[in-house]
């Protein structure tokens, strides 16, 4: 595919599948760069190893405030993904939906998503 793969179920173990996407049906196929994905799971695969970091400070007793402070950097580690992760969604996905004319469908699904994300 020239420089991008597909986004696979796989690369995001944690979440949920929209009810669409359980049923094959993505208002958009999910086509990213490479470079694009490198860069988000290795942001997500540092926070995955400073949230162990958090684990082995509540084992070894450290100070709460200090464990609370490691949790305020993981969160905003955590924001910053996800920033990057609706920046990019923004930029290609809903303007690859444009293009195509399914807005309805990309929004409703960018919505939904945006209802669980946000408190």
């Amino acid at each position: 595919m020239n420089g991008q793969k597909r986004l696979v179920k796989e690369s995001l173990p944690i979440s949920e599948p929209t009810k669409d996407h359980e049923h094959g049906k993505s208002a958009h196929p999910h086509v990213h760069s490479e470079e694009s994905l490198r860069k988000i799971v290795n942001r997500l695969s540092r926070i995955e190893g400073h949230v162990r970091g958090i684990k082995t400070m509540v084992q070894q007793d450290s100070p709460c405030p200090d464990v609370l402070l490691q949790i305020a950097a993981v969160r905003g580690a955590l924001d910053k993904v996800a920033r990057i992760v609706l920046d990019e969604h923004l930029t290609e996905c809903i303007a690859r939906a444009a293009q195509e004319g399914n807005m309805e469908v990309e929004l409703e699904q960018l919505k939904a998503a945006l209802d669980r994300f946000l408190p």
